[in-house]
């Protein structure tokens, strides 16, 4: 089917003759700013809409998971370590310790259940296999008690499972959640595309007021310039935010960062934990357990720097006097197994520092994680009105563009 082309080519030729009389561009001018202004609001609304979702989730999913991901490694580590310590009691092993591995079960349980929602596919091994190292504990403290030896086969074995199923499970499920939070942060700085937009409008609306002076040699256009001040306002509004939303979200990285570095710290600190504790139920053939107590304790200092090279706190501080005290311990506990004397190296074992350092952790994660939600709060703040503020000003924008130019446009018929 041919079209007739002779109406188009009318169309063509009406419209360019328009295009070329003055009235004709003040029309197209008219319909470019508004459709400028409208769409520069838009723009920044749905751009502030969509970081106030990213800090949302950053506050409410990913950082909590993120914890929740951290708590089921420290909880079964945790557990591991005290039941070592309770099997070298001997017999019927202190209720104290019993209750700590018990409340570390329902722990990393608890917190398991919160990380199954956003990663199954990651905690399917723990779910798997955390009861069948239960089981194995269950049967090594009842041969422990009844004095069988093979309660010490039972509890390596238990401690194996934990150390090459579920520990490195639980870390591949915290890092997956740790690199939730960075997306989430990356998500949450505020793009300057939107900033770039505000600024090309108001170079727009200077050029078009430069263009009117010319052609009616008037200097202002109160139309205009209200709609001038509106955009110059939404822009510094803008970027006043931007500025804000990305130094606030800097901040919550370093606070992240050191929560991450800090979480390592335990860790590995109940890491050691556990190898002193097996070294001793070894007795005598634990020198593999030794070697990667002092590879892991080694670690754990370096990590105690970091952390304090990131912000220096009356907590890190501690945790690195009780880390050094509880190294002299260790070395006396090793000192007296060596020497035969199994009993007194035992004896040691059960002393203040390891607890305390442990607590002093406990204590700079949670401000180090208080740190992190206060930027991500003050981010939040940052925005709170900008998307309505933005929309208002560019109707604003419009309204004023279209009457300035309306008044100079009546001014030709």
């Amino acid at each position: 089917m041919v079209i007739d082309s002779q109406p188009r080519q009318a169309l063509v030729r009406r419209v360019t003759g328009l295009a070329r009389s003055t009235p004709g561009r003040l029309s197209l001018i008219i319909v470019v700013l508004v459709l400028a202004s409208l769409a520069s609001g838009w723009l920044t609304t749905w751009s502030v809409s969509r970081h106030e979702r990213a800090l949302d989730d950053l506050a409410t999913q990913s950082e909590p998971l993120a914890h929740a991901a951290q708590e089921v490694y420290r909880s079964l580590q945790d557990a591991d370590a005290t039941a070592a310590s309770a099997f070298l009691s001997g017999g019927l092993e202190p209720p104290q310790l019993r209750e700590r591995y018990e409340a570390d079960i329902a722990q990393a349980q608890a917190a398991l259940s919160v990380a199954t929602a956003s990663s199954p596919d990651l905690t399917a091994t723990l779910a798997a296999q955390l009861p069948v190292y239960t089981g194995l504990i269950e049967t090594a403290r009842t041969n422990n008690r009844q004095g069988f030896p093979v309660g010490a086969a039972y509890l390596r074995e238990a401690s194996g499972l934990m150390r090459t199923q579920l520990l490195p499970a639980a870390q591949e499920l915290y890092r997956a959640e740790t690199d939730r939070v960075a997306r989430a942060q990356d998500e949450a700085n505020f793009p300057w595309g939107s900033v770039g937009v505000a600024l090309a409008f108001v170079v727009a609306l200077v050029l078009t007021q430069r263009y009117l002076t010319h052609k009616t040699n008037r200097l202002l256009n109160v139309g205009l310039l209200v709609a001038t001040a509106a955009a110059v306002l939404s822009l510094l509004w803008v970027t006043t935010v931007s500025v804000l939303v990305m130094n606030d979200v800097g901040d919550s990285r370093t606070a992240s960062q050191k929560v991450d570095v800090l979480a390592q710290a335990r860790i590995a600190t109940l890491t050691a934990r556990g190898d002193e504790t097996l070294t001793l139920v070894a007795r005598g053939a634990g020198q593999a357990y030794e070697k990667n107590f002092v590879e892991v304790s080694d670690r754990l200092e370096g990590l105690l720097d970091h952390a304090k090279a990131l912000e220096n706190t009356e907590a890190i501080d501690q945790a690195m006097r009780h880390f050094r005290q509880w190294q002299q311990v260790h070395q006396r506990i090793r000192e007296a197994d060596d020497a035969g004397q199994y009993n007194d190296a035992v004896a040691l074992i059960d002393n203040p520092y390891f607890d305390s350092l442990d607590q002093d952790l406990v204590r700079a994660i949670g401000e180090a994680r208080q740190d992190f939600s206060d930027e991500v709060a003050v981010a939040r703040a940052s925005l709170a009105g900008t998307a309505v503020g933005v929309l208002v000003l560019a109707v604003i924008s419009a309204v004023g563009s279209t009457m300035g130019l309306w008044q100079r446009l009546k001014e030709y018929r």
